[in-house]
């Protein structure tokens, strides 16, 4: 693991430096959001008001990593969960346990928060994360559906 990284809670000035993982996260998707859905995700990465928040992963003055995650209630549950929703490293930096260090932040920072689980989502085909997936957490069982309204 990389002992000069550091990971950072979004602030307002680290726009430039958000921005290019955020698209290189859609690429990797392959879908391609609008300017109005970035604009108000970075708005609510800002807003203390939101339950949205994020990190950055810095190496030096480089961000190579960013993670987004969202605080909401729970029926089943007096805390809150926290919904790790984005997950990104960037080409380069793969591998160093960059991955791993963001999800330890949403971790800690939920804890703090009170909340009582973190989860997330991956692609069926994101084989490699899954390997960290596997080590650090464990599969729920369910299987998402969705509908698009």
């Amino acid at each position: 693991m990389d002992s000069s990284l550091a990971i950072r809670r979004i602030g307002a000035g680290d726009r430039d430096a958000w921005l290019p993982l955020w698209r290189g996260y859609q690429v990797f998707y392959k879908v391609d959001l609008s300017d109005a859905v970035t604009e108000t995700t970075w708005r609510r990465l800002n807003d203390p008001a939101e339950p949205v928040d994020g990190a950055l992963a810095w190496r030096g003055t480089e961000a190579v990593g960013l993670v987004h995650h969202i605080r909401h209630r729970s029926a089943w549950t007096v805390g809150d969960y926290c919904y790790l929703q984005d997950l990104f490293v960037a080409d380069g930096a793969r591998g160093l346990g960059i991955g791993r260090r963001l999800i330890e932040h949403v971790c800690e920072a939920a804890k703090a928060a009170g909340c009582s689980r973190v989860h997330w989502l991956t692609h069926e085909t994101n084989t490699d994360a899954m390997q960290l997936y596997d080590r650090i957490a464990e599969k729920s069982g369910f299987v998402q559906y969705r509908k698009i309204l």
